[in-house]
């Protein structure tokens, strides 16, 4: 019964709500774990259920982001199964929302962009720094892009963020120029391994590539300047160097797919923080 339900739970979330796989595919491991954890049917967890799979999730030294997460993917399951008449009673009703604390996220100096843009990157290498930092797409929207996603005429790029909500960021002539290098050798692949694929990012082995692949490729670039980087620090500076220079926060906003601006405001902070960095470095 408990996998029938969540199976229904998460074809709501997808057909009704509109959300991204990812959030679908994270939704379904927080779920499964708290459901396998109580191992009991549904009907008869009780809200110290709850409380007893909290408590081991901060055992275990789980951040507070993740147990908020599942915290949330519990309160969006009961909420659907009182709904639907599958639960008498919501047991998360009166539970406490632990506070994250308000951590500023990393960004990268111009400078070191820079440096990994002077290494001697592969043309498929260049594109994928270029989109991140260029254009700030999630991980996510550059591995889901495909060919007919951008105009190079035009200068810009349609992506599709979290619920699938689509947005145009405009590309500089560096991304450009990437992507104009890297085509002829993405369409070579193509004819050699007779590829049926509309996506835009290929390796040599002719595979489309995936998260885990971005994320080693960023990972051993930040090796190269002894910093630790994933994609998202990337998307994390493109926004920063944006209000740095004077971009409108609204602008930035929209550049980045967020539905609330208070999201954005955050790379407000980073700036200031920045600011003050280089100014006390000067006045020592």
């Amino acid at each position: 019964m408990n996998v029938q339900l969540l199976s229904e739970y998460l074809e709501y979330l997808e057909i009704e709500k509109g959300l991204s796989e990812n959030t679908i595919i994270a939704y379904r491991q927080d779920l499964n774990d708290f459901l396998a954890n109580c191992n009991i049917e549904i009907s008869n967890i009780r809200r110290n259920h709850i409380t007893t799979f909290i408590r081991q999730l901060h055992e275990n030294n789980y951040t507070p982001s993740s147990i908020m997460r599942k915290i949330a993917s519990i309160r969006g399951f009961f909420k659907w199964l009182c709904l639907n008449g599958y639960c008498i009673s919501d047991p998360t009703l009166t539970l406490e929302q632990p506070k994250a604390p308000k951590k500023l996220p990393k960004v990268m100096t111009l400078q070191e962009i820079e440096s990994i843009l002077h290494q001697d990157l592969s043309k498929l290498g260049k594109v994928i720094i270029e989109l991140l930092y260029g254009c700030g797409l999630r991980v996510s929207e550059l591995v889901s892009m495909n060919i007919n996603n951008f105009d190079l005429n035009g200068k810009y790029v349609q992506c599709f963020g979290k619920g699938s909500k689509e947005r145009v960021v405009p590309m500089g002539s560096k991304a450009v120029n990437a992507i104009k290098n890297y085509l002829p050798e993405r369409n070579f692949l193509v004819q050699k391994f007779k590829l049926d694929t509309k996506k835009l990012l290929i390796n040599s082995n002719g595979r489309e590539i995936t998260r885990q692949d971005v994320y080693n490729f960023i990972h051993e670039q930040g090796k190269k300047i002894h910093k630790k980087i994933s994609p998202h620090t990337l998307r994390h500076s493109f926004a920063t160097h944006l209000l740095e220079n004077g971009a409108d926060l609204r602008v930035v906003q929209e550049l980045l797919g967020h539905s609330n601006v208070s999201t954005t405001q955050l790379y407000t902070h980073i700036s200031k923080k920045r600011l003050k960095e280089v100014y006390f470095a000067i006045n020592k």
